[in-house]
């Protein structure tokens, strides 16, 4: 999966744009909605027929058309809600002390 922007404190800002007038600036139009994760709707004729975004959102998108990680999702939001989950801070601090380990270390073989 693709690495997260930090979280912006207000919502994303969705241009249109005449896919001529995109067309003649498209390099500053990528621009914009990479570094500021806006959306851009393309029109012809005032017809919407595209949308352009930052590329780690539409990874995210397609990643999420996919059924085995829709399973994955609803298999653990169900666990989630059947309390099957521990707070972040829980977690490192087990993580911190190696209290989360239930498997023994067998002995490295050695090589000769």
């Amino acid at each position: 999966m693709a690495k997260k922007a930090a979280p912006k404190s207000s919502p994303p800002i969705v241009h249109r744009l005449p896919l001529t007038k995109a067309r003649i600036n498209l390099g500053a139009v990528v621009k914009q909605v990479h570094l500021h994760k806006d959306y851009v709707i393309l029109e012809k004729d005032g017809i919407p027929i595209a949308g352009l975004m930052d590329i780690d959102e539409f990874e995210d998108y397609l990643e999420l058309q996919d059924p085995q990680v829709r399973t994955a999702i609803q298999k653990s939001q169900a666990e989630y809600l059947a309390g099957k989950s521990r707070p972040a801070h829980d977690l490192l601090a087990a993580l911190e002390t190696g209290t989360t380990s239930t498997r023994s270390k067998a002995p490295r073989r050695q090589r000769s």
